[in-house]
């Protein structure tokens, strides 16, 4: 599966009040495996950008003078997003954004459900933590998630912040004590530890026939000590 964790900055809250990205971060998962491989594209909104969102994401006017407009990056960013699965936090307010612009470039994209299904993972932590507080601060202190190089809010650092997040949830029992339970019921994760993405794949070793037998008599004594049911042998029928 190729899934694409996405976050986008803002001019302001409302794309109906006229409101443009200025940011876009995308970070790429397969088969549940981090890949090294990223969008990110800062762009020029032709417009203002609202105080109280310079204070969140530290992006001015006079930085984005010189990057591009959408409608120049359009193709890149569909082309590497088409056919993904889109992991996004408060997933309506990005998709709001990206489909708000994809309306004014006027191309042949319309809609990004059209090429993208979508998870929401503020909705998805809403139901593993009713009540509480479920932002992405928040949830990175819960699971143990270091974003310690996160002083302001950034497209791409907080996609990288979200794929190890989404892998922690998604992930099922995050440890293994020695009695036997997991520390994921009570929201406590283990640290996400990436592996190195160009290492060797396991190795498969296949039981030999001798081992196949001594499998199959202990199976029989199994059933035998249990009136003739086997649970393992049912499996496997």
């Amino acid at each position: 599966m190729r899934q694409i964790i996405v976050d986008t900055e803002t001019t302001g809250l409302e794309p109906t009040q006229g409101h443009r990205i200025i940011e876009i971060g995308c970070v790429e998962i397969i088969n549940r495996r981090l890949t090294g491989n990223h969008y990110h594209q800062y762009l020029h909104p032709d417009r203002g950008i609202d105080d109280a969102a310079i204070e969140v994401h530290g992006i001015t006017s006079e930085f984005l003078a010189d990057k591009p407009r959408f409608p120049e990056i359009v193709d890149d960013f569909m082309n590497f997003i088409n056919g993904a699965e889109l992991v996004i936090h408060n997933a309506p307010f990005d998709i709001g954004f990206l489909n708000h612009e994809l309306r004014l470039c006027g191309t042949e994209w319309q809609n990004i459900a059209d090429y993208c299904s979508v998870v929401d993972t503020l909705m998805l932590a809403r139901k593993l933590h009713p009540g509480q507080k479920n932002s992405l601060d928040a949830l990175c202190r819960r699971y143990d998630i270091d974003n310690s190089q996160r002083t302001l809010h950034g497209a791409l650092l907080d996609a990288e912040i979200l794929a190890d997040l989404y892998l922690v949830i998604t992930g099922g029992q995050s440890s293994l004590l020695l009695d036997g339970v997991a520390d994921q019921a009570s929201g406590q994760g283990e640290a996400v530890r990436r592996l190195a993405k160009d290492r060797p794949m396991l190795k498969v070793i296949a039981a030999s026939n001798h081992e196949i037998e001594l499998h199959k008599q202990r199976l029989a004594a199994i059933s035998q000590d249990n009136g003739g049911k086997c649970m393992w042998e049912e499996l496997e029928s």
